[in-house]
């Protein structure tokens, strides 16, 4: 529509450079939306390269100054790849949100040895591997955002799902860490902690425990809200730790999640 693309460049990160991981779908697509909507020049990247390139196509459509790099950040030339590209494209990179996730649903027993690589590895291997490229390059300009992706599950544990609460409290440390050692550079890290939001991960978790989704959504609703999140809300809280509104927030875990972890 035409407002909404008159409005683009004009908001809460204007002309900033933002890369987007896990961007071709959930929380991903819809923070990447919202910083296009905010101003910013996003890059999305994903390992789907079908659904990202849809994404990043309606996004463009709705006036957004957007890429996608099919890449699997898990491994580190693809990570190179992304920020390569991304300084070919726009010589520098201002906010970093490390979103991309998987998730296993089993015990510790019931994990096999690739399944837990697999998870660590897109989960907080990816956040190491993008982080220590972007790094650099925010220190030289003194200024810069990262956000992650953690979970709530990430500070409180959770049944069958002992790889990703493992992951998921990496993540929340990992983010502390960086804010201290990073901090005197002026680069604020930040991460995220969702409960359970509407996407297809949540549904792709139901079928893992060999629950039905209707039964297993409803249960995902029993917080004080009474309902799921939602992609859009989640990524309200991400653009919140993108912008000069919390420019004296760096090391903490945002719990998004309903009130599910209040009692």
């Amino acid at each position: 529509m035409a407002g909404e693309q008159d409005s683009v460049g004009c908001g809460m990160l204007h002309g900033r450079v933002t890369i987007v991981t896990g961007g071709a779908s959930g929380i991903g697509q819809a923070t990447a939306r919202l910083f296009a909507r905010e101003g910013a020049r996003v890059v999305l990247a994903d390992l789907d390269e079908e659904r990202g390139t849809a994404a990043a196509r309606e996004i463009a459509g709705e006036g957004g100054d957007v890429r996608f790099v099919a890449a699997d950040v898990s491994r580190a030339a693809d990570c190179a790849r992304v920020v390569a590209e991304t300084l070919a494209a726009f010589e520098h990179i201002d906010v970093l949100f490390n979103n991309a996730g998987i998730i296993r649903r089993a015990s510790v027993v019931d994990t096999s040895e690739a399944d837990w690589d697999r998870v660590m590895s897109v989960n907080v291997r990816s956040v190491y591997l993008l982080s220590r490229l972007v790094i650099p390059k925010m220190a030289q300009a003194g200024r810069g955002v990262i956000i992650n992706t953690a979970s709530g599950w990430g500070i409180a544990g959770g049944g069958n799902a002992a790889v990703y609460c493992a992951s998921k409290g990496a993540v929340v440390l990992l983010t502390k860490a960086m804010a201290i050692d990073h901090g005197p550079q002026g680069i604020r890290v930040n991460c995220v902690c969702p409960g359970d939001t509407d996407t297809a991960m949540l549904r792709c978790e139901a079928r893992e425990l060999g629950m039905p989704v209707e039964r297993f959504l409803a249960e995902s609703a029993d917080r004080p809200l009474r309902r799921m999140g939602r992609p859009e809300e989640i990524a309200q809280a991400v653009l919140f730790l993108a912008s000069d509104a919390s420019s004296f927030v760096t090391g903490t875990a945002l719990v998004v999640d309903g009130g599910g972890l209040a009692g």
